[in-house]
């Protein structure tokens, strides 16, 4: 059994992985996403295809904006006593070029990408079991070496830093075992995708890749740990 958090959770790549993750009927996932319309509709989904599945509880909470200490605790509390896995999913894409982006747009893509998963983890971490997984969701795009996109350049730098962070609390974590990976996910056909890219056609569907997620979610921790993963079919 596990008790597992996932953000970003109301579509695309976290929509797909919470399918997933609620098909194992011991687990316990509350699902984050700022649409209570879209939370709903997973929901139903995840019930009409797990009906004899884990448990879901769905939860509208910005990672951002929304008060932790007083609105996302008191819920975790409420329904888990501790926390195996979390998911940093939740994110942002602006596709435009960089002398064009404002630095109000730089910091909205560095609070979605980044900041608002420093927030997460410094309040989930303290719920944690010796053995847990965090599992930091960023980008080909934020991978030194990788092939980079114009029109990309607030978007894959907040993602860079998330990927850093990632190895600077595996040494951190290390007295409390607690685990922390990147995937560096290619790209992925989800509704951030064909906003950003209405033309192009992406390398893996979404539920393809929140299969993938899921699946390292639960298992990656035992054999990686402060390791930045490319996620990809192309090199580089």
């Amino acid at each position: 059994m596990a008790n597992i958090i996932i953000t970003g959770a109301s579509s695309g790549i976290g929509f797909e992985a919470v399918l997933d993750l609620t098909a194992n009927k011991e687990h316990k996932v509350i699902a984050l996403a700022r649409s209570a319309d879209k939370l709903r509709k997973l929901h139903e989904i995840a019930t009409s295809l797990n009906y004899d599945g884990g448990t879901l509880y769905p939860a509208q909470f910005d990672i951002v904006n929304d008060n932790y200490e007083e609105a996302l605790l008191p819920f975790i509390k409420s329904k888990f006593d501790s926390v195996d896995i979390l998911i940093n999913n939740a994110g942002a894409l602006i596709n435009k070029p960089f002398m064009e982006t404002s630095l109000a747009e730089f910091a909205d893509s560095l609070n979605s990408n980044f900041m608002g998963h420093i927030a997460m983890i410094q309040h989930i971490a303290p719920l944690m079991n010796n053995g847990g997984h965090i599992v930091n969701i960023s980008s080909m795009g934020g991978f030194q070496g990788s092939a980079k996109f114009a029109g990309l350049s607030a978007y894959s730098a907040s993602k860079a830093a998330l990927a850093v962070l990632t190895e600077c609390l595996a040494e951190e974590f290390k007295e409390q075992q607690i685990k922390v990976n990147c995937l560096a996910l290619g790209s992925s056909q989800t509704e951030m995708f064909e906003a950003a890219f209405p033309d192009a056609q992406a390398g893996t569907l979404a539920f393809e890749m929140g299969r993938y997620v899921a699946e390292f979610a639960q298992n990656g921790h035992k054999f990686y740990n402060g390791k930045i993963l490319p996620v990809a079919m192309t090199t580089p």
